[in-house]
């Protein structure tokens, strides 16, 4: 949050940047400055940025590149900076640039000459890379952090619905009868995949760049393997034209962003409808809901729609690196800018969304009477009597099927459920049916006869959901 509090001073007089303007004699232009600076957005990751020059710092002692008193007072100047950071202090210059500048610029005012020693062995091009590196690495661990939350909150609901029944929909069509618990289960299954992703893709985001400078390595004697024990990467990255210049880093997490934002959105929809008059299935709280500047008696699922809303921002997120990365030659070019505004706003987005439909899983209350009723519409236990058919008569499936057909028309046209058939009616499609047809023709005989592994049936749904929650709570401590 502290990223919301700096300031940003105005440019009151055109001039050239101090840090790299040795060789130009004009100042620069006044839409090349706004054009070029990056301070308002890549501030973000100024923790990152000084872990990394403190580390950089130290590993120029311990090579003898610079002393170990220089390099004491590096730190000591960096960690003063980061506290004005914290703090809300630092003023940020756009003639500088960017956070690289604007921390190197501020700290030769702290500490004098010693600082302009601290670039020595690297480029604004692998510290920038270094930068993004360190700050998805966090966000992907904060974002699987929050995943398992999720999980373990659709989990417990899952365990305590575990045998409400509802209807399971194919073409938003009632199919089949299902457990709440089922239902709830399967984005707990969703959300698994969507965290291993993030796990798997930190593997690849945890190599260091550092080192690498503008993009052919240094003549100084660095130590790679030194700055990446100190950043926690797990190997220098060993090509440097490729350090400075990939950017898959951030494309596979926001790839995995978007598969994850869809997945949300989907539940996002189910809500939405759930609420709705036409479904009636559950009850979101007044706390998250909205009313209308007009009518009077509207309930809206406004935080349900907004998370739905997002998807189309961090889709665009992936698209646009994309379309950024695809003419790139290597090594860096300025483009590579544009990887940030839209990675922080799909990070963002993300979020926030994840914690809103956490708080809809927590609040949410079903209609359990409701849910039952839509669940018996629709001859949802029309499989069931096929599947009786096949079991009981030894009858083919595809002929149980058409006979099971010619059934649900008969009671379409009579205007009854498959249940109210009598005995008579049913011997009319197939002479050897018998009473025990109607151990399968309500909803809950439907869940409760499920045996497969994966199936709706409470016995399953139940065993599942606190297999969840046990795993969900040992993975959290």
């Amino acid at each position: 949050e502290v990223f919301f509090k700096l300031k940003v001073n105005m440019v009151k007089k055109i001039n050239k940047n101090k840090m790299w303007g040795g060789r130009f004699n004009a100042d620069q232009d006044k839409i090349m400055i706004e054009m070029n600076s990056s301070v308002n957005f890549d501030s973000r990751f100024y923790t990152e940025d000084i872990n990394a020059s403190i580390a950089h710092a130290k590993m120029l002692a311990k090579t003898k590149i610079i002393t170990s008193k220089e390099a004491r007072k590096i730190v000591v100047g960096l960690n003063k900076i980061k506290s004005e950071f914290e703090s809300g202090k630092f003023n940020l210059d756009p003639l500088l640039e960017d956070i690289h500048m604007n921390i190197e610029s501020n700290l030769q005012k702290k500490i004098g000459d010693v600082a302009k020693k601290l670039h020595t062995g690297r480029s604004r091009n692998d510290q920038v890379a270094t930068d993004m590196r360190l700050y998805i690495r966090k966000e992907c661990n904060v974002m699987i952090n929050l995943i398992c939350n999720l999980q373990l909150e659709l989990s417990k609901k899952a365990l305590k619905y575990y045998d409400f029944i509802m209807p399971g929909f194919t073409h938003l069509q009632v199919a089949q009868p299902v457990t709440l618990g089922h239902h709830l289960l399967a984005y707990v299954e969703m959300l698994e995949r969507d965290k291993s992703r993030f796990q798997d893709a930190i593997k690849r985001i945890n190599q260091n760049p550092l080192g690498a400078a503008a993009l052919a390595g240094t003549t100084f004697p660095i130590d790679r393997n030194m700055t990446t024990k100190e950043l926690g990467f797990t190997e220098p990255m060993a090509n440097s034209i490729d350090a400075v210049s990939a950017r898959d880093f951030i494309i596979e997490p926001l790839s995995a962003i978007s598969i994850l934002a869809t997945h949300l959105s989907r539940f996002s929809e189910e809500i939405i409808l759930w609420v709705s008059d036409g479904f009636n299935f559950i009850e979101l709280p007044e706390s998250l809901s909205t009313g209308s500047s007009i009518m009077p008696q509207k309930k809206n699922p406004d935080i349900a729609e907004l998370v739905r809303g997002k998807n189309g921002r961090i889709i665009s997120a992936l698209l646009s690196i994309l379309v950024v990365m695809k003419g790139l030659p290597l090594a860096y070019s300025k483009d590579l800018q544009e990887d940030k505004e839209l990675t922080f706003d799909a990070i963002d987005s993300i979020m926030i969304s994840l914690r809103a439909i956490n708080a809809i899983t927590k609040k949410l209350k079903p209609k359990k009477e409701n849910l039952l009723i839509a669940a018996e519409e629709s001859y949802s236990t029309a499989t069931d009597l096929a599947d009786w058919l096949v079991a009981n008569l030894n009858v083919p499936f595809r002929e149980s099927h058409k006979i099971t057909g010619h059934i649900v028309k008969y009671c379409e046209t009579k205007k009854i459920k498959l249940s109210e058939m009598k005995i008579d009616e049913l011997k009319k499609f197939h002479k050897d049916i018998n009473n025990g047809i109607y151990d399968v023709l309500s909803a809950k005989q439907s869940v409760n006869h499920k045996k497969s592994f994966g199936s709706t049936s409470p016995l399953m749904v139940n065993k599942a959901a606190k297999k969840w929650v046990n795993k969900l709570h040992n993975e959290k401590k």
